[in-house]
């Protein structure tokens, strides 16, 4: 079959990054060549940790290693705890009965007769399945990776559960601030996007505009957008209560958009609150997005957006934020967790503390057009540089190898 000159798997990345990164990353795959390695999280619809997965597997098979993807299942009472978990670890005050505590082992159990673990490395992804390293069969290489912001935990909790973390061999922290004190090694991977997924390659304009007035909203007046799960974390409300300031000076529109992770049950409540708030305002936009075509769909938003917002009070890191920076957007995000990392404070972005500050930015960007194209084209970079998919491939080779060796200082290719 004739191939007409378009390149497959890692070689599509090399116009972008180079020829020596995907020489690297064919050197290091080299070394793993029919490794079997085994991730296993909570779902497979919705959120950062999906599309990490969602790309980074295939890549990985591409290359000669034998990388699966498995997801335990848990009942509504399952992930309500888990949820629980999730904002206890981002600092919120919750208790956990011993009865939710036992549940959450026992469904970790049941899911073992789903899992085939003879593989050479268990990748278990944040507290959900976390249980399951004791289940890991001896001489497996068990490897924690937690994609929440860890940095200020419910020390209750975080009590109960390094007692299953401190059973790995190594954990995966997104920023050195998410770090524990643990008896094994801990790497810093950051996530990363795709340049050539549907969320992230180029859209023809007509297209762009095409979304837009299907949503109702004007592609002739500035669009501030936030796209993220509804979650309180991530602060919706207080994107609404910093537009109406906004909105006070400028004619401009407010989107909101996101879609219901399926281990996420606070979601649908959270969206009937931004819901009943923005039907209020005619010119604010709070979108549940199907999944059908979803991540066509944020393309086209996170293209049309004049700016992009990302207000949490505590992110793991804001695949949200790379995006936009990545389309060449200015980007005002909340000064938390991992989009700290991203945002070089007035280079590639803003960060903010407040409702006050988010308002504050957009005003200050709504009357400068030239500087947000020179802010959107630093982040593009900062992102070409830093947070794509190749850089996160060739982290997670050399981790795994890091990790099999544990008495080699170097690697040697």
């Amino acid at each position: 079959m004739k191939n007409n000159g378009k390149r497959n798997g890692i070689e599509a990345y090399a116009p972008l990054v180079g020829e020596p990164v995907v020489a690297l990353i064919r050197k290091l795959a080299a070394r793993l060549r029919g490794a079997r390695v085994l991730n296993i999280n909570s779902t497979r619809e919705g959120g950062g940790v999906v599309e990490i997965l969602g790309r980074l597997v295939p890549l990985a098979r591409g290359l000669g290693i034998d990388m699966r993807w498995e997801t335990i299942q848990g009942t509504r009472s399952f992930f309500a705890t888990t949820k629980k978990m999730h904002n206890a670890l981002q600092g919120n005050q919750v208790n956990f009965s011993e009865r939710e505590l036992q549940y959450y082992e026992q469904v970790n159990r049941d899911n073992l007769d789903r899992i085939d673990m003879d593989v050479d490395y268990v990748i278990i992804h944040d507290p959900q399945p976390c249980p399951l390293v004791q289940y890991i069969p001896e001489g497996v290489t068990k490897i924690w990776r937690c994609h929440i912001d860890l940095s200020r935990p419910n020390r209750k909790l975080w009590r109960y559960l390094r007692e299953w973390v401190k059973q790995y061999d190594a954990s995966i922290f997104h920023i050195s601030a998410f770090a524990q004190q643990l008896p094994h090694k801990q790497f810093l991977i950051p996530p990363s996007i795709d340049p050539h997924s549907v969320k992230n390659r180029p859209v023809p304009s007509k297209t762009v505009r095409t979304t837009l007035m299907r949503y109702g909203i004007d592609p002739q007046r500035p669009v501030i957008l936030q796209i993220s799960r509804y979650d309180r974390f991530k602060d919706p409300i207080g994107v609404i209560e910093a537009f109406l300031m906004v909105r006070k000076h400028y004619d401009c529109q407010l989107v909101l958009a996101g879609e219901q992770a399926a281990d996420d049950p606070e979601g649908a409540q959270v969206y009937e609150e931004v819901r009943e708030m923005a039907d209020k305002h005619p010119d604010v936009h709070a979108l549940m997005l199907s999944r059908e075509n979803n991540h066509h769909k944020v393309n086209c938003l996170q293209r049309a957006a004049t700016i992009i917002v990302q207000k949490s009070i505590k992110e793991g890191f804001g695949l949200t934020v790379t995006e936009g920076m990545w389309k060449a957007k200015p980007v005002i995000g909340g000064a938390v967790g991992g989009i700290t990392a991203q945002i070089t404070e007035g280079l590639n972005g803003y960060l903010v503390n407040s409702v006050d500050g988010v308002a504050y930015r957009c005003r200050y960007l709504l009357t400068r057009e030239k500087r947000m194209k020179e802010m959107g084209r630093a982040a593009k970079k900062s992102v070409l540089e830093r947070f794509l998919i190749t850089r996160h491939l060739s982290d997670y080779l050399a981790m795994l190898l890091a990790v099999k060796h544990p008495a080699r200082t170097m690697i040697e290719l």
